[in-house]
């Protein structure tokens, strides 16, 4: 059998070969997710701001002194960490699920698929561009949100962990949603009926505890409970769940969504085929 390589005609480049991972690909994918967000920053960045800053005006300016302290901690500072988290996680989900369904409604796939780039490369490309959006939009958030609550810095390992595992979590589940759904409809369904009633049903405007049987058994199995209780702690230094729960649940649902988007991706399901 002829070898093709070797009647590959002159002045052809060879494919380059990459030892290990594709450092340079990653960054040019990651690079192109964030100025895709970066570009309408309007509304990828601040319309999330402004939705918050709209919760805060009705729960604390215009309920001011009709809600007690919860724990001690006064409700204004209660929740503000659990806004800023819910921005975070809705707009790392949105970056990569919006990428994803766009480039295949569009058929600009073969954007990232004709690259060299691994399964794994591609994973890591992603997630680090959506969780790179959540991040600076819960930064952007926590500033604006600065009048209205007095915010402290009790744990900052907890705020930067809690928070970075969150936008990697929901950054991943954010690209397997947008490789499951065919149209934008399938997306707004997952958004809405998946997305949306976890994060308000984790806590964000209440103590867990304060729920009725059997909701509130039922609530501590919500990942974003522990997500949002964790880095509330970081700022009140008062956490309602166990944090240790909330740290081994948060590396092993990042690592169980990173090995699920790279078999996905390695499948090439509803993406090649």
């Amino acid at each position: 059998m002829t070898d093709l390589a070797s009647t590959r005609p002159p002045g052809l480049p060879t494919p380059r070969h990459y030892a290990g991972i594709n450092w340079i690909g990653v960054q040019t994918l990651y690079l192109r997710e964030v100025r895709r967000f970066w570009k309408v920053g309007a509304q990828t960045v601040a319309a999330p701001v402004v939705t918050t800053l709209l919760y805060m005006l009705v729960f604390v300016v215009a309920l001011q002194g009709a809600r007690p302290p919860l724990h001690g901690t006064p409700f204004a500072e209660f929740v503000a960490p659990g806004l800023i988290m819910m921005a975070m996680l809705n707009n790392a989900f949105a970056n990569a699920s919006s990428s994803l369904i766009q480039a295949k409604i569009m058929g600009t796939s073969t954007d990232f698929l004709t690259p060299p780039l691994s399964p794994l490369e591609l994973t890591i490309g992603f997630s680090l561009g959506a969780a790179t959006r959540g991040l600076a939009v819960g930064l952007v958030t926590a500033v604006c949100v600065l009048p209205f609550a007095k915010l402290g810095v009790a744990n900052l390992f907890a705020i930067v962990g809690f928070g970075a595992a969150a936008c990697l979590f929901m950054g991943m589940t954010g690209v397997l949603a947008g490789l499951w759904s065919e149209k934008f409809d399938h997306l707004s369904a997952v958004q809405n009926f998946v997305v949306m009633p976890m994060t308000f049903l984790s806590g964000t405007f209440y103590l867990v505890e304060n729920l009725p049987e059997p909701f509130a058994t039922i609530s501590h199995w919500n990942p974003f409970f522990y997500l949002i209780d964790g880095f509330r702690y970081g700022f009140i230094g008062q956490a309602e769940g166990d944090l240790r729960i909330g740290v081994v649940m948060s590396v092993v649902l990042t690592v169980v969504m990173a090995v699920a988007c790279w078999l996905v991706f390695k499948s090439g399901w509803r993406l090649k085929s």
